[in-house]
């Protein structure tokens, strides 16, 4: 992975700059931060860029960086005792990586993160970020409530891996990509990473997602827009989630 620097042009870097501002105020512990924290902040980091399949970093190594995606798409794996690897989840712009390796005793990462295309990351230095956890109380305290959703919702992964099916599964990441409360509006789920990714993360096969797709289309919950998902009715959708298939 290289790093990509700012154009010479001083419009180009006051809008770049500007940009990647917004982007870490959408991070939810950091958007707490003032102006010139945050600018402090931008001034430790720096842009860099990953091809496709291309790894940012590897389980275990020490975690020196911090990543928030700027364009593109990563894939989280974890390696599991037998050697296998286990897709955690598919991050995109505004979401984070490598930000567990700040609980972990080593100090490293706590999986592997790969680049499913090109994908344009802003690293921060970690030693930069503890620095804002200790001196910034609403950051730190927005940090743990991440930790604890993070632990939810991989516990959650867990209770459907091993107890539902893959219906269920599906059900319950299409719920989650929803904005809180029940709309009386159609949402929009967008699909930007491939769909063998998610059948990867959702621990079925591509074609089993086609089809459990094509199954909630029949049922009128979804309707199937290209790259997005069109949710009709999310509290049938959410009747379903509660249903044993």
């Amino acid at each position: 992975m290289r790093s990509c620097p700012f154009h010479n042009s001083p419009i180009d870097i006051l809008v770049k700059r500007r940009y990647l501002r917004e982007l870490v105020a959408e991070v939810p512990w950091l958007g707490h931060l003032d102006e010139p924290t945050a600018e402090d902040l931008l001034d430790s980091a720096q842009v860099q860029v990953a091809a496709q399949r291309e790894w940012l970093f590897r389980q275990q190594e020490s975690a020196h960086w911090l990543y928030v995606v700027i364009s593109g798409g990563v894939r989280l794996v974890r390696m599991a005792g037998d050697g296998r690897l286990a897709t955690i989840r598919c991050v995109e712009r505004g979401g984070t990586l490598g930000e567990l390796s700040m609980v972990s005793r080593e100090g490293a990462y706590l999986y592997s993160a790969e680049a499913l295309q090109r994908t344009h990351v802003l690293a921060i230095p970690t030693a930069h970020c503890r620095e804002i956890l200790e001196n910034a109380p609403a950051c730190r305290a927005e940090y743990m409530s991440r930790l604890a959703l993070e632990l939810t919702e991989r516990l959650e992964d867990l209770a459907l891996l091993t107890q539902a099916d893959a219906m269920a599964r599906l059900v319950s990441y299409l719920l989650r990509q929803l904005s809180s409360g029940r709309s009386k509006d159609p949402q929009v789920v967008r699909l930007t990473i491939p769909k063998y990714w998610l059948a990867a993360q959702l621990a079925m096969t591509p074609e089993t997602l086609s089809r459990l797709l094509g199954r909630l289309r029949d049922l009128g919950l979804i309707r199937v827009e290209r790259q997005q998902l069109v949710v009709l009715d999310d509290r049938r959708l959410r009747d379903l989630a509660m249903q044993d298939h």
